[in-house]
């Protein structure tokens, strides 16, 4: 089997490890072109961490060309809300509509913004563990991980506890999310693009609230700026909604699930946990694939790659790369001091909310080390059939 064959993202085993496949395209170059998708894979850490500050790529192209001229067709007009919820947002946002919407965002997840939030984000991931502590046990993901930072960017939008739909948040961001995969199934679109309509409808009904009444939250304070239209505040909150989540809960479900399967329960580095979750972070990336589009030719490792391409920049590969994290790569290393790992990105769409999801991270393996320190493992780890976010159905534990 060639390497490009071992890269099979609709194989249940490829997803559940696709890390020997990694190493086999790593070793048998720095570009291939993959026919399913019509992208070139992109599996070197050196490549992935230059393409992914490189301006001459970009996660749209519309700021610069038509769909004629790039060379692709328009979207389908039936997803046209997924796309006008998603396009406006400032991950799929480049040029100076990015630049003048980061600048105003990032001053909700500054340093001082995110520390003021961590008595909140410690008492609640406190809470939710203590719940799972008096049952004997359960479902971490249901009972710790999707609550946990749902409740923190809720509070950070000002999403009134009493709202019937803070309940459906979770499953708004999901069906959106599903977009994100390889070629997603008609099926995929259609809950997405219900999902859109949905969550996009409440967001009004929202700032229409604020605008009447404004509080202590990030929609009152994008209310404020005069710079942002309606539908850029609308997708800034779904963009820090499902951005702010889908890491933080993977990681916790997917780390605690290594961490136990590695017996490496007890060897958690408590109180300081830093270190630790950036290894968890590099170990089993979150999102394993991040596409971006080819603005100008780009040369990688002596391919030319021409405008109109798309890649895919193969995060969980780079993150496995020996040649960046030496003969210990495949290693669980908690204590790994070096650790330039791209689960975050990097260059001008570095994400935002990286400390809050730090944060959340530490707070719940605080919480678990503190209050549960016998947890083990009461069935094995349940994943979606997904692969670019690597996400999980339950993890069932006892303590």
């Amino acid at each position: 089997m060639d390497a490009v064959a071992a890269f099979d993202p609709w194989s249940p085993e490829f997803v559940a490890d696709p890390y020997p496949a990694y190493a086999e395209l790593r070793a048998a170059g720095p570009v291939h072109w993959y026919g399913p998708t019509g992208q070139w894979l992109i599996p070197r850490h050196e490549d992935v961490s230059a393409l992914l500050r490189d301006r001459r790529l970009g996660r749209t192209y519309t700021h610069r060309f038509t769909h004629e001229e790039f060379g692709r067709e328009a979207p389908d007009p039936r997803h046209e809300p997924f796309h006008t919820l998603n396009d406006h947002g400032l991950l799929d946002l480049e040029g100076a509509d990015h630049t003048r919407i980061r600048r105003l965002v990032s001053k909700a997840f500054t340093p001082r913004t995110v520390e003021r939030l961590a008595p909140t984000v410690r008492g609640l991931a406190d809470g939710l563990v203590g719940q799972l502590v008096a049952a004997g046990g359960g479902d971490l993901q249901a009972a710790v991980a999707e609550p946990l930072p749902v409740a923190v960017i809720a509070a950070m939008l000002g999403v009134p506890e009493g709202d019937e739909e803070r309940a459906m948040l979770r499953p708004w961001s999901a069906a959106i999310c599903g977009m994100f995969e390889l070629n997603p199934s008609e099926e995929t679109a259609r809950a997405a693009v219900r999902a859109s309509i949905e969550f996009s409808g409440y967001l009004r009904e929202l700032i229409a609230r604020r605008r009447a009444e404004p509080g202590d939250d990030l929609v009152s304070a994008l209310i404020a700026v005069e710079e942002l239209t309606e539908q850029e505040m609308v997708s800034t909150c779904v963009l820090l909604l499902n951005a702010g989540h889908e890491a933080t809960v993977n990681t916790t479900v997917g780390g605690v699930w290594t961490l136990l399967r590695h017996g490496a329960w007890a060897a958690l580095p408590a109180p300081e946990l830093s270190t630790a979750v950036d290894e968890l972070l590099r170990y089993d990336t979150p999102l394993h694939l991040f596409e971006r589009w080819v603005l100008d030719d780009v040369e990688v490792g002596g391919t030319v790659i021409p405008r109109g391409s798309e890649v895919a920049l193969l995060l969980g590969s780079a993150n496995r790369d020996p040649a960046r994290f030496g003969p210990t790569a495949d290693a669980l290393d908690l204590t790994r001091a070096d650790n330039p790992h791209v689960t975050f990105g990097a260059g001008v769409h570095y994400c935002l909310g990286a400390p809050l999801a730090r944060l959340e991270l530490a707070a719940v393996f605080d919480a678990l080390l503190r209050r549960a320190p016998g947890l083990r493992l009461a069935a094995d780890l349940v994943r979606r059939p997904g692969y670019v976010i690597r996400g999980f159905e339950s993890l069932l534990v006892e303590v």
